[in-house]
């Protein structure tokens, strides 16, 4: 069987990280942004990686990514390879990719299928099959136990076609995050989907930069013009009450019953992933996220028309995602280094729409492309900003409430 990772033995929390995190969190004015530290200092940045990345869930890709028995995709967060398959039971699992021998990494390709059900090790051939248990190993001796040698598996489940896994030895529950998607992911059929594109952006930039970035829209308005055209969530929310009630109402007509959660119930129940969701309207005229507000590619889930809305939702500390009738994203971000951070974007449509038949992939992608070039461009120059020994920081607008609350959800994390 495939050993399970063990955070607490495997990850010990470093003496150096937690000397400098308490008075870093005792410091923290109410209201203003992080210090320099959390974004600079590695010895932080391990703590949080050991006390908080690796315990929550992430999201990984979408079950479309490995279809059959033997499908797998490579990926990886906080150093870590992961291997994620669909086992001859049509399980998905995420093994750790490195080798029970000597540590090399057992499969070295982005995505693909396994020959023959099998994962073969490029240094010394031992091969493992898509549970992870070890099924040859050359030359060991007789008393040799395969079974106590297969690749570490981490925790993994799939919830309306979204892959999650987590680290942790006992993960939080998912409870809370099966709902929030219930009443989002699954009423756009985001279970019934398959991946359109998938694009990765490295940034230059502690996670937290990214993380915060995306949580609020105060920057839309000077860094984003073409999203800006078009979603009133990239302006003051009072001013968007009416058109968003308008969109919730025409949902309901469609018999779309979608529900939106508070990200930070999380608070009220413990032991829990903390899971989120909300809904926008669009420009009027406007349909869908493209660059002229119109179509791109089928409805749907539960649509039968286009609301005139956009459904934002979010499971835990670096896993987002945004649902529009007739399309999807999934914005992944994934901490390398405490300043090196890539966000990889996904683009979901229906599972049976044909490229260049039912939608053309340059239309499909633009505005998200656009917007990621962008958001890469002002994180690293946030990076460069908190990086200056004269960095003082400042107080959050209500614009960036949302980027208020996740820091302020950090810092109670790692306390």
């Amino acid at each position: 069987m495939s050993a399970t990772v063990r955070v607490g033995g495997d990850y010990p929390v470093g003496a150096a990280g937690a000397e400098r995190c308490a008075p870093a969190i005792a410091a923290q004015r109410p209201g203003h942004a992080l210090s320099r530290d959390f974004y600079c200092d590695g010895a932080l940045y391990e703590q949080e990686v050991r006390r908080l990345l690796l315990r929550h869930w992430h999201c990984v890709g979408h079950h479309s990514q490995v279809r059959e028995p033997g499908d797998f995709i490579t990926t990886s967060f906080c150093g870590e390879s992961l291997l994620v398959v669909r086992g001859q039971d049509r399980e998905v699992r995420a093994l750790l990719n490195v080798c029970r021998h000597r540590g090399s990494r057992v499969c070295t390709q982005e995505s693909g299928h396994a020959r023959g059900g099998a994962f073969v090790c490029p240094y010394h051939a031992w091969t493992y099959g898509l549970d992870g248990r070890l099924r040859a190993a050359r030359h060991m001796p007789e008393d040799f136990d395969r079974a106590a040698h297969g690749l570490k598996a981490v925790h993994t489940r799939v919830i309306e076609g979204l892959i999650f896994v987590s680290f942790a030895e006992s993960p939080l529950g998912l409870e809370h995050v099966q709902e929030a998607l219930a009443g989002s992911a699954r009423l756009y059929g985001w279970a019934q989907a398959k991946v359109a594109h998938r694009e990765t952006y490295p940034v230059r930039a502690n996670w937290k930069l990214a993380v915060e970035n995306y949580m609020e829209c105060y920057h839309c308005g000077p860094a984003h013009v073409e999203y800006s055209r078009f979603h009133l969530y990239a302006r003051p929310a009072p001013l968007n009450r009416a058109a968003d009630e308008q969109v919730r109402a025409r949902a309901r007509e469609l018999g779309v019953e979608l529900h939106e959660v508070d990200y930070f119930a999380l608070n009220a129940r413990a032991g829990q992933e903390a899971a989120d969701s909300t809904r926008s309207a669009l420009g009027e005229g406007a349909v869908s996220g493209s660059e002229d507000g119109r179509r791109l590619a089928p409805l749907m889930g539960s649509f039968s028309d286009y609301d005139g809305g956009v459904t934002f939702f979010d499971v835990g500390l670096t896993s987002n995602f945004l649902a529009y009738p007739d399309h999807g994203l999934i914005y992944r971000f994934i901490p390398n280094g405490v300043q090196s951070t890539d966000m990889e974007v996904i683009w979901l449509v229906r599972e049976d729409a044909g490229a260049g038949v039912d939608y053309d992939l340059d239309r499909l992608t633009w505005l998200w492309k656009v917007t990621s070039l962008a958001d890469k461009r002002i994180i690293e120059l946030n990076q460069q900003g908190v990086s200056s020994r004269f960095y003082e920081p400042g107080p959050y607008t209500p614009m960036e409430q949302h980027a208020q609350r996740f820091v302020e959800w950090v810092l109670k994390e790692l306390q």
